[in-house]
């Protein structure tokens, strides 16, 4: 991530981590023992935080409800079962194609399904689930996570509280001793050669890359459809294609942009003439990592991209929406800027990309 020169951060950070999503939860029926069934519960998630989160608040809205038992709690949309280490804001992002207000999701107390989704233990898998991906940002970005393995207790316990609470000022403090060193301004990213010396980064560990961490969701919509508002639900994680892939800055201080980024990680969507067509689209702004056993056909590991896939993708394959954080920015806009404002907490970029994949 790139921060601002200030201590609460930049505007659009401040956005980002003030941003929430409203959700209207219902019990699923099978758990309903009153009469008449409990109304459903409405609460504001942040974007940047995770659904597990939210079950201290939920649950008393529904715990005269529940049958005995021991809670096993998850959540669903449509059928789909909700991996709970993505960000809400990103869960969002992917699954509703129009913006859903408030998102109707279901929750469960009972039936953990073992097969789709890796266990949660409530809010320490989470904590686990997001330094974990913090330890793999900070790998991707100074080859190795000296930095995070030595955090204190209490800067430790500082971050994940800053997180949990959405304070991007708390955040910043602990984030700033952690030396993820890109560096750059609204325009350009480049190596930050001047930060530190020798002797500095070899007390730190540091070995400066010029990798940005991203997680790429690419939704396949395979059907003729005018608008996205009527593509197909997702009601299996197969049908979407997931990338866990650096983006490397090619050339110190060049000018790169969301285009290019999503070009070298997806370089089959992108002929001489879709890139043209694709530079010259202006969509509207709108206003961890934990494997689970990979059952998704997308499922990517250790840097590989689906450039590897030459079948993934029938010809005329065209991206129809990017979305970062709610935006759908143009795709000349520069990375920089990007990284710098759209960065989750644990230093991933999310990226969600609906690609249609029918001839014309």
């Amino acid at each position: 991530m790139i921060t601002g020169s200030k201590s609460a951060g930049t505007e659009a950070q401040q956005y980002v981590w003030g941003g929430a999503i409203p959700l209207q939860i219902h019990l699923h029926e099978s758990e309903v023992t009153t009469l008449p069934p409990p109304p459903p519960a409405l609460i504001l998630a942040p974007r940047v935080g995770y659904l597990p989160l939210l079950v201290p608040q939920i649950k008393p809205f529904f715990s005269s409800s529940l049958p005995p038992g021991v809670d096993t709690v998850w959540f669903e949309y449509k059928g789909l079962p909700l991996k709970w280490y993505i960000p809400t804001g990103t869960l969002f992002d992917l699954l509703c194609s129009e913006p859903e207000r408030p998102w109707n999701l279901t929750i469960h107390f009972r039936g953990y399904p073992a097969n789709l989704l890796i266990p949660c233990e409530g809010e320490d898998s989470v904590k686990w689930s997001f330094i974990n991906a913090l330890k793999e940002a900070a790998y991707i970005i100074n080859g190795n996570c000296k930095n995070i393995m030595n955090m204190s207790q209490s800067d430790q316990t500082e971050l994940w509280r800053s997180v949990l609470n959405g304070q991007l000022e708390a955040y910043l403090r602990v984030y700033s001793k952690l030396k993820l060193d890109i560096v750059g301004d609204d325009f350009s990213l480049k190596l930050n050669t001047s930060r530190q010396t020798n002797s500095e980064n070899e007390a730190t560990g540091t070995t400066i890359s010029g990798k940005i961490p991203v997680r790429l969701y690419v939704r396949t919509i395979d059907e003729d459809i005018d608008e996205l508002e009527d593509a197909p639900i997702v009601d299996s994680w197969e049908n979407i294609y997931y990338i866990n892939c650096p983006v490397e800055i090619h050339g110190e201080g060049k000018a790169f942009s969301l285009n290019d980024a999503i070009k070298a990680l997806l370089p089959m969507l992108f002929t001489e003439e879709a890139s043209a067509d694709v530079d010259s689209q202006a969509p509207e702004s709108e206003s961890g990592e934990v494997s689970d056993g990979g059952s998704s056909r997308g499922s990517q590991k250790n840097g590989e991209s689906l450039s590897a896939h030459t079948g993934l993708f029938k010809d005329g394959a065209e991206i129809k929406l990017v979305r970062i954080q709610g935006i759908e920015p143009r795709l000349d806009i520069p990375f920089g800027w990007v990284v710098k404002n759209l960065m989750n907490p644990e230093q991933y970029l999310h990226i969600c990309i609906y690609v249609k994949a029918v001839q014309p």
